[in-house]
């Protein structure tokens, strides 16, 4: 039996590699199920699906042509959310049609629906992630919580799966996702295939080692922006949260409930983060090994460090040591 499968080709800002990527894999899988003889036709029919007949990329530089638009699909199984930029509300705007289209396509046939990347944003605002778990770039991480509190963000996810809805994390990771539903739907054999053939890691599950932790600075509390000014030019220094809470002259109970309200995190949280990614540009620029970056960020407890660098990036300090740090790379 043939899938039918919906690539959006989103109008205005919109990521190339995620349309062309897509396109690529599902028919590369067509191509090889009929060329080993396990099918005599395509698995796949596929369309790339926009509201308009052209979209103009980057300038213009890269256009993008439909094979459908979203009046003329009747029937599809699979949806494929392909990523969105910009400015992300201006965004949505533009790509409001898509919204309806894909309510009603997931009620009265039950398809699959998959985001790519930022392409979550899209698929939230459907309000089918609403009480599910979901992945997006780490850029857009904190908008993507203001915006839609009842979904249940999963940061360090590459891929999540609810009843027939997906999401894949940020950039190139949603070719990770598109090996899981070619797994899904021709097999593991296949999968494997595609994996060897674009070279893409099979079993990763993980991003945060590749998340920069830039400080949520983007409200308007001047003491709790005064604490993580403190927080961030002592990183080697022991922090107490009620002596912090006294530097900004706010009472202990005030300052946790007001700093999580502004940056998405307990003060404890915060301290962490920021010392860990101190220790990253560490590993990542000098020569120290990992007892020496340690106790440089405030830490004397091994285990410890390690339990909490694994817990903000995926890896152990060694691990990302010796997968950033130059010197040791070229050894």
């Amino acid at each position: 039996m043939t899938k039918h499968i919906s690539i959006l080709v989103p109008a205005g800002e919109s990521i190339l590699s995620s349309v062309v990527g897509s396109y690529k894999v599902f028919n590369k899988v067509n191509e090889y199920l009929v060329q080993t003889g396990r099918r005599k036709d395509p698995l796949f029919k596929i369309d790339l699906v926009g509201i308009q007949q052209e979209t103009e990329l980057y300038g213009g530089t890269f256009a993008m042509r439909p094979t459908a638009t979203i009046d003329e699909i009747k029937h599809t199984d699979l949806i494929i959310v392909t990523t969105i930029n910009g400015n992300i509300p201006e965004e949505l705007q533009r790509n409001s049609r898509f919204i309806t289209w894909i309510q009603d396509h997931r009620l009265n046939s039950r398809c699959e629906v998959a985001s790519l990347c930022m392409g979550a944003f899209l698929l939230a605002e459907t309000g089918l992630l609403d009480g599910k778990s979901a992945a997006t770039h780490w850029l857009g991480h904190d908008a993507f919580r203001a915006m839609y509190p009842k979904v249940n963000l999963m940061p360090e996810k590459i891929i999540t799966e609810d009843d027939g809805i997906y999401t894949s994390g940020g950039a190139y990771s949603f070719l990770n996702l598109l090996l899981h539903l070619v797994e899904k739907h021709a097999g593991r054999e296949v999968a494997i295939f595609c994996s060897k053939l674009f070279e893409i890691d099979f079993n990763r599950s993980n991003q945060n080692e590749f998340i920069l932790f830039m400080g949520q600075k983007e409200h308007s509390d001047s003491a709790i922006r005064k604490a993580q000014d403190f927080i961030e030019h002592h990183v080697a220094d022991r922090i107490n949260i009620g002596s912090l809470a006294d530097h900004v002259a706010v009472s202990r109970r005030s300052f946790v409930r007001r700093f999580k309200k502004a940056t998405g995190n307990t003060p404890l949280e915060y301290i962490q983060r920021v010392k860990i990614e101190a220790a990253k540009k560490m590993f990542e620029s000098s020569p120290q090994n990992v007892s020496e970056v340690m106790y440089d960020i405030g830490y004397s407890d091994n285990k410890a460090f390690r339990n909490i660098f694994r817990k903000y990036t995926g890896v152990s300090p060694l691990e990302y040591r010796l997968k950033y740090n130059y010197e040791m790379a070229v050894v």
